[in-house]
């Protein structure tokens, strides 16, 4: 698809394409729509890093006090960070590689880089990691709403404690209602910027930052309450040592600390969208400090609600935190605060949705039709891949148990491919010769750690499936 000629605005080092693929996620550039869009001078700083924040904390981080269950806070604490420098060192390579290139986008690096199977590649994992993302989300507003049971137990969700049990908050009728009260509009949505999408693409600037920070914000509102819970619990010396290395018996337990790694690797993944933000940024050279105060913001949100969260429920952490506050946490207004943990983290996913599913859409679009014609300007075929995507969603947050299984695939499959494995094999195949052998080291290391870690967790949840044996116990 060709667009007519593009001109940024003076004195603005932003960079512009003349042919873009409408098949790739997010794709960066301002197009004309209908005679042409309004003129925009690139987002800002603050604005760039708010929207590259909502794309990495998402549903990974109320699986994070379970990963601290599993391998004790030093050892957790420590890998959260670690995991924050490798996505880090991963997205430098990328756009490293992308400027070499001269692609504005992953898909077209990979395509530079590997040819149309590459890009083929690329696209389906977006899209396993972006239907298994937004299951999570699903996952997560029903355990919040309806309640989740755990080990035979059951956690009585915001409804079942407002109105008592009834049918219609059952877990099945409440998704359902979710998906077309909520989701489904959602998705409908051509456009989630302020008349800024032109034909097939999409502008993230400033226009999603108010819903960017907003949704930012919901998430440190659940993580200030869980800090001010447990530091009340911490004065009163209700709240008891926790463990601060992992449980180690025996070899299958050894082997059940490497379930945690898809885990951490769901929680960084960005890389899909950091080229449409560095194609937005006023001056685009900003893009390294991007990403480094998006990851440090998030890395510290991480932490935080990593330590607290296992501070606060100990071994009785459930694989979704949420599903914790249920109880009387012993503390005065204790209910409320649940409700509060609870609502406010729905709110920020439901934010989060459209973000997510946009690029899911248009990929699978770019591998179904990828002739046809703009996928906005054909009505039929958009809302047959939106029913489809969203009834797919649905019925899988009605059947995967749990947000630990949804994880343990997507991170062990797609999100470890987007995030870790296909920079590396960039920078391993070297096409402009810019690589040091360091980075090529690197890269290679990153394969190997990569394809290890994640196997072994494959096998340690296949192990424990088949033995009917929960691999976090």
């Amino acid at each position: 698809m060709t667009i007519g000629s593009l001109k940024p605005p003076k004195h603005k080092n932003v960079r512009k394409s003349d042919r873009l693929d409408e098949k790739v996620p997010l794709l960066p550039t301002k197009q004309e729509e209908h005679g042409g869009c309004e003129e925009f001078d690139g987002a800002s700083f603050t604005g760039a890093v708010f929207n590259l924040s909502t794309t990495i904390v998402g549903a990974g981080i109320m699986a994070l006090p379970a990963t601290m269950k599993a391998l004790g806070l030093v050892l957790g604490i420590a890998m959260i960070i670690f995991m924050a420098f490798l996505a880090e060192a991963s997205i430098e390579l990328l756009l490293r590689f992308s400027r070499a290139a001269k692609a504005t986008s992953y898909g077209g690096v990979m395509g530079e880089a590997f040819g149309k199977c590459g890009k083929i590649c690329l696209q389906i994992c977006i899209l396993v990691n972006n239907i298994g993302i937004l299951i999570v989300y699903m996952i997560i507003i029903g355990d919040v709403l309806s309640g989740t049971t755990s080990s035979g137990i059951h956690r009585a969700g915001v409804l079942e404690g407002w109105f008592g049990v009834h049918w219609w908050n059952g877990r099945g009728f409440v998704l359902l209602v979710t998906t077309l009260v909520v989701f489904a509009p959602l998705a409908c949505l051509k456009r989630i910027g302020q008349n800024l999408v032109c034909h097939s693409n999409i502008l993230l600037a400033d226009s999603l930052k108010i819903t960017s920070g907003i949704s930012v914000g919901l998430a440190v509102v659940f993580l200030v309450i869980t800090v001010g819970i447990t530091l009340i619990k911490l004065i009163n010396g209700s709240i008891s040592m926790p463990r601060l290395l992992p449980n180690v018996t025996d070899l299958t337990s050894f082997l059940n600390l490497f379930t945690v790694v898809p885990v951490l690797v769901t929680a960084y993944i960005c890389h899909y969208n950091v080229h449409s933000i560095d194609n937005e940024l006023e001056d685009n050279t900003q893009i390294k400090g991007v990403v480094r105060s998006s990851l440090a913001l998030c890395a510290t949100v991480y932490v935080m609600i990593s330590l607290f969260g296992f501070l606060l429920f100990g071994d009785a952490t459930l694989d979704d935190v949420l599903a914790n506050f249920d109880a009387d946490l012993g503390i005065p207004y204790g209910s409320l605060l649940n409700d509060v943990v609870r609502v406010s983290y729905v709110g920020h996913l439901m934010l989060v949705f459209p973000i997510a599913f946009y690029p899911l859409r248009l990929n699978l679009d770019g591998l179904l039709f990828p002739s046809a014609m703009p996928l906005l300007l054909d009505n039929l075929r958009f809302a047959l891949i939106t029913v489809g995507l969203v009834t797919l969603i649905f019925f899988g947050a009605n059947f995967i148990p749990s947000i630990w299984v949804a994880f343990q695939f997507t991170g062990a499959t797609a999100a470890v491919c987007i995030g870790f494995i296909f920079p590396a094999a960039i920078t391993v195949r070297d096409r402009h010769g810019i690589a040091s052998n360091k980075d090529k080291i690197l890269c290679i290391i990153m394969i190997v750690l990569a394809l290890f870690s994640n196997l072994v967790a494959i096998y340690s949840d296949a192990y424990a499936l088949f033995k009917n044996v929960s691999p976090r116990k």
